[in-house]
């Protein structure tokens, strides 16, 4: 498998405006862009940090799994995404290797990228995201 960079870390917000009151106009930093993922129940925003970005997640419903997450912990990290080169590859790879995902394949993710994520419980306690491709 081949990680070329932490792509994102995600952060689980109650509201994406008042996280842009701090990371858009308190940091200074540019909002790359805010995406509605409907089959999500998401409201996301991507903001850059050199290379990588923090991804700002507004869950839109009760169906989220960001609301969930609120619920249970409060806003803060939700997740750590790694570019990876080839996404199918990395799957079968950590299969072969006895890791479990949350989905069999990659699923569609902010962008047009496809991401996949690895079981918290096999990674630590941190959820693990795999991206492919580029917001």
């Amino acid at each position: 498998m081949e990680i070329t960079r932490i792509d994102h870390i995600g952060i689980a917000v109650r509201s994406l405006e008042s996280a842009l009151k701090l990371y858009r106009d308190a940091f200074g930093m540019n909002v790359k862009g805010i995406e509605r993922l409907d089959d999500r129940h998401l409201n996301v925003a991507f903001v850059e940090v050199g290379e990588s970005c923090i991804e700002l997640l507004e869950p839109t419903s009760e169906a989220s799994t960001v609301h969930k997450h609120l619920e249970k912990r409060g806003e803060g990290i939700h997740h750590m995404a790694l570019h990876v080169a080839d996404i199918d590859s990395s799957i079968q790879q950590l299969k072969q290797q006895g890791y479990r995902l949350l989905s069999e394949e990659a699923q569609r993710g902010a962008g047009n990228t496809r991401i996949v994520f690895l079981h918290p419980k096999d990674s630590m306690g941190v959820l693990i995201e795999l991206v492919e491709g580029s917001h």
